[in-house]
């Protein structure tokens, strides 16, 4: 395999409105991002992987674009962003953009030309069908947000479709100008100095409408190698795909370096494994088997094709501590077990902001305190459908996109020191006991685990590169493995329970004297016989040949 930058690299992901306001007016912005760039070199990461900061009315908090190439006032200003892009590269760290081209918001001057008129030279930038003979929308497709994908426009009377919010159409892919407007686009941020972008849904641009087909379509291929030339290709860039349908064969499709489309891409499979028949609103336990199946198979079938992102939690998704691990006794243990298991596979390490602290899901008791338009859209959905409210916002404090988005907690000052004022969200009670200032202070803390981590990625080749071997494959309650490169070997040990575990390591040669590498209890000096695992013990040891 052909060796890249971005392989040994830890990204980091800021969602700008929550990280850090400089500006008082409760709204993170650029300006803040760049007076904590020193926090995140010292914490070792040398991506970041930015939420949109476009123009944007935040119809969904960015992701509804208006302007591609300006920067949202709330945020800053252009200028802003090309100070934050020049004092990241003199502390050695990228900056990766957050790019939606599936849709743009209703107010990008695109759609409000395309909606003035048939004969607009926007037209066909979106995908537009009259009415069936009654009236009703072409077909029964239905929007990711709740309700129809279809809205009707009456000035121009036709349907447009929208995947997302209404306030949301999808772009039409098979008209070529869009192709070359989103290109030009790309290649003059790439001129600004980027490092890369984070393609939000892009396995959606390949829809066939008419055959009701969204994900993975059949052009959806042809237009990434297509992209891949035009833009970033032969550039040294990071590119990273969400991509909710991929399967291992589908991924390799994306990250295979043959084939010219991507670096790597985001698979949820692990992720939708606590969500009932793939619905997020009904929450169910996660089951240890199924979960190391699924992160051993994506280790095995990327292993020499292909590239593996590697992440917990993000701004869509609940915080990893409450998910997978104890956010009350154990947070502490329980978040470093998950970052060890995470950072010792093969792949690229994502974190997201707060992470690094252990931030967990917050309870919000009243529907008014929540923002994100998903969380809205399907409480009234369901709660008209029947589902009781107290049923729906126990399936929110669980796994609303909110969780994800309550404002970064740095100090525990009023408003966790993010704000001087009252912050766009409702910043977690725990600020008090869990945040930066804190974490700095206490050098056996979260943040000073991953700091370690970060390190070991960098001056170890077998965790960037080596063999993953399941070990213990069997057990109910933990996920071990192997890690194998020229002549070091790395074994990696997780309980996943708050229960202590009896685990027998003989299937592992070469167990007698270890290194040890990193753990959330005191090291253990001899892991021959039966050993008993303290409650989400963790720890990696290099063996001895």
């Amino acid at each position: 395999m052909q060796k890249q930058w971005w392989h040994d690299a830890v990204v980091y992901q800021i969602y700008p409105r929550s990280f850090c306001d400089s500006n008082h007016d409760g709204i993170g912005d650029l300006p803040g991002i760049i007076s904590k760039l020193d926090y995140l070199k010292n914490l070792g990461v040398n991506v970041l992987w930015l939420s949109p900061v476009y123009q944007s009315p935040m119809d969904d908090n960015g992701y509804d674009i208006s302007d591609y190439q300006a920067i949202a006032a709330e945020f800053g200003t252009m200028e802003d962003m090309k100070c934050l892009l020049d004092q990241a590269n003199r502390r050695n760290i990228k900056v990766v953009m957050d790019l939606v081209v599936n849709h743009t918001s209703d107010e990008h001057p695109w759609f409000i030309s395309a909606k003035s008129s048939k004969s607009s030279p926007y037209r066909d930038f979106y995908i537009w069908r009259d009415a069936n003979a009654d009236g009703s929308p072409p077909n029964d497709l239905g929007s990711i947000f709740g309700g129809g994908a279809w809205e009707w426009d009456a000035t121009t009377e036709q349907y447009y479709f929208h995947l997302f919010s209404k306030r949301q159409p999808d772009l039409n892919w098979e008209n070529p100008n869009v192709q070359q407007a989103v290109h030009d686009m790309m290649n003059w941020w790439i001129e600004q100095g980027i490092g890369g972008f984070r393609l939000d849904v892009i396995d959606l641009i390949g829809k066939e409408i008419d055959k009701k087909i969204t994900g993975n379509g059949p052009r959806l291929h042809s237009l990434l190698q297509q992209m891949n030339r035009a833009t970033f290709g032969d550039k040294d860039l990071l590119t990273v795909g969400e991509t909710w349908g991929a399967t291992p064969e589908i991924a390799k499709l994306y990250s295979d370096p043959e084939r010219n489309e991507l670096s790597m891409v985001f698979q949820f499979e692990h992720i939708t494994l606590t969500w009932k028949d793939g619905d997020k609103w009904q929450p169910i336990p996660l089951k240890l088997s199924e979960f190391k199946q699924v992160l051993t198979k994506w280790q095995v079938e990327l292993e020499n094709q292909g590239w593996n992102s590697l992440f917990w939690n993000n701004h869509d998704l609940p915080r990893a501590v409450s998910k997978y691990g104890d956010d009350a006794k154990y947070r502490v243990e329980s978040a470093k077990m998950l970052a060890t298991t995470l950072h010792f596979l093969k792949g690229t390490p994502y974190i997201y902001q707060g992470e690094e602290l252990g931030m967990t899901n917050v309870e919000f008791h009243s529907l008014d305190e929540y923002q994100d338009i998903e969380t809205l859209n399907f409480y009234k959905v369901r709660t008209e459908a029947g589902v009781s409210h107290e049923e729906m916002m126990a399936a929110l404090h669980e796994n609303s996109r909110d969780n994800a988005r309550t404002p970064m907690q740095w100090n525990d000052q009023e408003y966790a020191g993010f704000s001087t004022v009252k912050p766009w969200l409702k910043v977690n009670p725990n600020y008090v006991d869990i945040n930066v200032e804190q974490a700095l202070a206490d050098s056996d803390s979260i943040f000073y685990h991953y700091q370690t981590l970060i390190q070991l990625r960098k001056t170890m080749p077998v965790i960037v590169y080596g063999h993953f071997t399941p070990v213990c494959e069997s057990h109910e309650a933990v996920f071990a493995y192997l890690r194998e490169h020229e002549d070091d070997r790395i074994l990696v040990v997780n309980n996943f329970s708050k229960e202590p575990q009896t685990l027998s390591l003989s299937e592992v040669a070469g167990l007698g004297s270890v290194e040890h590498l990193i753990g959330n209890y005191p090291p253990r000096d001899n892991l021959n016989g039966e050993l008993t695992l303290l409650p989400f013990e963790s720890f990696a040891v290099k063996l001895q040949r």
